[in-house]
């Protein structure tokens, strides 16, 4: 059994942590949002570094075994130095999924939902200059739809109404595949369908992010299938009670069958 550390700059990392669970439910996992940051997509891409640098150290303290950047932002501006400086434990990443997405897409037309951060990022412009030149991405950034999400409001009218707004370039330009290219985004599926129906293809990569880390943990002996259910540890750099809420109100896992425990981090603030 391993400790799992998840990071993320607020809840959006949850969607990561419940297909964790799922695939993955014997381990125990530490789950930290920084959400008296929230969001990091519009941050300065120093400050972005800096900080997930500070809050996977932490993470390693804690005696993580391995570590889920559960951020694409985070990952598009940090991981790279987060992986030299703690080398010696697995650091797994999330990235848009532009190729599975240009792959998929039937008409050659892909929209990505994505921060400002990720679609500016050399991480992200890098690994869109290896696709196909017939695959036409619509790059959109989602401005204000964090601070919704994080509100508890994913299925409010307000959300609903700035969703439109951003998806509808997405929408004029005929795109029939969405690439969710932020953590967050996943729990905004309801109101994406009612915007747009059932025939656009949402990519979500949380679930080729978990077998990564299954292939990880293996790789190092530590991953064994014992039928049982690790413990979670919610911590939060602004209300824990509050992320521990969200959690049960936003992820499919039971967690009433796990011990589970929440800590508000002031080192944080």
């Amino acid at each position: 059994m391993a400790l799992i550390g998840v990071f993320d700059s607020g809840v959006g990392g949850l969607s990561i942590l419940d297909e964790a669970l799922r695939q993955l439910p014997e381990h125990d996992y530490i789950y930290l949002a920084d959400s008296i940051n929230a969001p990091y997509g519009e941050k300065s891409s120093e400050w972005i570094a800096s900080r997930s640098m500070e809050l996977c150290q932490y993470l390693a303290a804690q005696g993580c075994d391995a570590i889920m950047v559960a951020c694409n932002t985070a990952t598009a501006e940090a991981i790279a130095h987060i992986r030299k400086t703690l080398g010696h434990i697995p650091i797994i990443g999330v990235e848009p999924g532009i190729k599975p997405a240009a792959m998929q897409s039937s008409n050659g037309v892909v929209g990505v939902l994505a921060t400002e951060a990720t679609l500016k990022s050399d991480k992200f412009n890098a690994l869109l200059a290896t696709l196909p030149n017939d695959c036409q991405f619509i790059k959109q950034a989602g401005p204000g739809l964090v601070p919704l999400i994080e509100a508890g409001q994913a299925n409010s009218e307000e959300t609903l109404e700035l969703l439109a707004e951003h998806l509808e370039p997405i929408q004029d330009a005929g795109a029939d595949t969405l690439v969710l290219g932020c953590t967050h985004y996943p729990f905004l599926r309801k109101a994406i369908r009612k915007l747009l129906g059932d025939s656009v293809n949402l990519i979500d990569t949380s679930e080729a992010v978990v077998r990564q880390l299954k292939r990880k943990l293996e790789a190092q002996g530590m991953h064994l299938d014992n039928g049982k259910c690790g413990a979670i540890q919610f911590i939060s750099s602004k209300d824990a009670e509050l992320l521990h809420q969200m959690a049960q109100e936003l992820m499919q896992s039971d967690l009433d069958e796990r011990s589970t425990q929440s800590q508000l981090v002031s080192i944080f603030k």
